[in-house]
């Protein structure tokens, strides 16, 4: 069984940064591709970035390119989203995922491909 916790979360102002953090208990953590989603009210759950289990490869969705950067260390069991140059409309909680090891590294979008999911974190952007 693998647990997640994010932290980082919080209030922030229009045009600033946050860095969250997903911290994995487990010791196969480096064989898992990760990624970070994010729900805002009233809305699905939508992909906001993913990596593969060595982080060569990454996925952002069209709303985060440039501005969100995902990175992972196996080391510390961690994963991470950087998030710049915030918006009001990035204002969500954040959910990190975890995939059970994948037999090539590739990087996962879809909702239904993640096993294990964190808690959340709430993100709100004030203008």
């Amino acid at each position: 069984q693998v647990q997640l916790v994010e932290s980082g979360g919080g209030l922030v102002q229009a045009g600033g940064s946050l860095r969250l953090s997903c911290a994995a208990s487990g010791r196969a953590f480096s064989a898992y591709p990760m990624g970070w989603f994010r729900q805002a009210p009233g809305k699905a759950r939508e992909i906001v970035a993913a990596t593969t289990w060595s982080g060569s490869r990454t996925y952002y969705a069209d709303s985060v390119k440039g501005q969100f950067t995902i990175s992972r260390d196996s080391a510390k069991n961690t994963v991470y989203l950087q998030m710049n140059e915030l918006k009001q409309e990035d204002t969500a909680v954040y959910y990190c995922a975890a995939k059970r090891s994948a037999s090539r590294d590739r990087y996962y979008t879809g909702l239904s491909e993640y096993d294990y999911w964190g808690q959340g974190t709430q993100v709100t952007v004030s203008s």
